[in-house]
């Protein structure tokens, strides 16, 4: 895992997730994690990256 990359997991989950995975069912679930809550989308982009 790059520096960019757990950068893009604490800012931006959905993104970081997008750039490894692209658009796909991981990407719709980090968004909807991240709507929900920050945290919840940040965990989740850690765990899938």
């Amino acid at each position: 895992m790059s520096l960019l990359t757990i950068i893009l997991n604490i800012l931006i989950p959905p993104l970081a997730v997008f750039l490894n995975h692209g658009l796909s069912g991981k990407f719709l679930i980090s968004l909807l994690l991240t709507l929900v809550g920050w945290l919840p989308g940040v965990i989740y982009a850690f765990y899938v990256n």
